[in-house]
């Protein structure tokens, strides 16, 4: 007879242990006066000469900008608590997010357009950032801190935490990334960081070059999840369903690109854990520039009128990646999660099967 205690169904308990913790203190909280200090004199070193991204800018933030045009201060779109993540990160009481402007990507898709590519907000000095952190725990009762689009300003976030731990804060946090991050930077997050919450978006460097405008993407997003993994570990919860630490992976289908998905879990499987904790996105809908109408290039003519560059007449009338100009298929996410499931992966952020919340 089989034991009701196989491999098989414990593969479904995503809050049976390892995964469950009777309780949980952030990793801030333990650091050590002196690891404390050799991170805000990191912080600082690469606030004068940025290096902290892919990008390698090497400015002086105090007195210019990069590729991210963000100077020493964050500037800051939303702080607010957030409900539209998964559930074991937003709860009942809401995450706490903090929407940084600006990026160190230029995807042509992004779904945060307006926050992420037209630098709207307020600059705040990262002890600022801190004491919002706090009023988000106090006045919010939010399950964590959710620094959303943090790669281009981690100087300032490490520095905005290390500052909040000392008011009082005392929620993990959460480091929410496209991936596209430096070794470097993630090193200088290491210990502050409670759970990261990364995504993976596409596989080869000719899609990553021409959507993400980034052709290293996949090379770094790898290396920097595998990091991120052996910081954390795999997602774990407390009783209450509630992710603490550790590692989630999300994956934005995209149109056509069903087959990226499928290397995309087949790597998570195979080298950074099949326990990962996975997010098949759906949501995916045309924004920023795809569907855009294409412009017609025009140059001036000898006799100062202008004329249209290589373009034929009816240019006017075609849009902008049109390849993606459409949502995902049924199909198209069947083929990414059927792809995980083959390659090992188990533990999936699904929608409940019922009217309660989802942990």
């Amino acid at each position: 007879m089989a034991s009701p205690f196989t491999r098989h169904s414990k593969r479904h308990l995503h809050l049976a242990p390892p995964f469950l913790l009777d309780d949980y203190t952030p990793r801030y909280l333990g650091l050590s006066s002196r690891d404390a200090a050799k991170k805000r004199s990191l912080a600082y070193a690469h606030l004068r000469n940025c290096n902290l991204c892919p990008r390698l800018c090497g400015v002086n933030r105090y007195e210019t900008t990069g590729m991210c045009l963000i100077g020493d201060k964050a500037k800051v779109n939303v702080i607010a608590p957030h409900f539209g993540e998964e559930p074991c990160i937003q709860g009942h009481n809401g995450s706490g997010a903090v929407f940084m402007s600006g990026c160190n990507m230029r995807c042509i898709f992004c779904q945060n357009y307006d926050i992420a590519h037209q630098r709207n907000g307020m600059d705040l000095t990262p002890e600022e950032l801190g004491q919002w952190y706090l009023k988000l725990q106090e006045t919010g009762n939010v399950h964590n801190i959710n620094i959303v689009t943090p790669e281009h300003v981690v100087p300032q976030v490490a520095l905005s935490i290390l500052h909040a731990a000392e008011l009082g804060l005392r929620v993990p946090i959460i480091y929410n990334t496209s991936s596209y991050d430096s070794l470097a930077s993630l090193e200088l997050m290491d210990g502050l960081v409670d759970i990261y919450l990364a995504d993976f978006k596409v596989w080869k460097p000719s899609t990553s070059k021409r959507l993400l405008k980034a052709d290293d993407y996949a090379e770094t997003a790898k290396e920097s999840i595998k990091a991120m993994q052996k910081q954390v570990g795999d997602l774990c919860f407390t009783g209450d369903g509630i992710a603490k630490v550790g590692l989630l992976v999300r994956h934005l289908v995209m149109p056509g690109k069903e087959a990226e998905g499928a290397e995309i879990m087949r790597f998570l499987a195979s080298e950074v854990s099949t326990d990962c904790f996975v997010n098949i996105m759906e949501q995916y809908h045309p924004d920023a520039h795809v569907g855009k109408k294409r412009r017609r290039r025009r140059i001036p003519s000898a006799e100062g009128e202008e004329k249209s560059l290589n373009m034929p007449e009816d240019a006017d009338e075609e849009v902008r990646y049109s390849d993606i100009n459409r949502s995902v298929t049924s199909d198209e996410i069947s083929s990414v999660r059927g792809a995980a499931v083959r390659a090992g992966l188990w533990r999936f952020c699904d929608p409940p099967k019922h009217d309660g919340f989802a942990i």
